[in-house]
């Protein structure tokens, strides 16, 4: 069953960013998702580099993902 509200991980609260980052850089298709912390922990990088990032989706306007 899909979960939008929750880490898959750790249990936090998922947000949209969350949930756009992982589809970009996980699964498109995903319908559970890993928090930021999570996410940059399984993929080996800090939270900083994640949030860095989403930025750059959301400043390129290129993915529909960060709108």
């Amino acid at each position: 069953m899909p979960d939008y509200k929750n880490c898959k991980e750790c249990g936090a609260d998922i947000h949209a960013d969350d949930i756009a980052i992982h589809r970009k850089l996980i699964d498109r298709g995903a319908d559970t998702f890993f928090c930021i912390d999570c996410l940059a922990g399984k993929l080996g990088c800090r939270r900083s580099n994640i949030e860095e990032l989403i930025e750059y989706y959301r400043s390129t306007g290129k993915c529909s993902l960060f709108v």
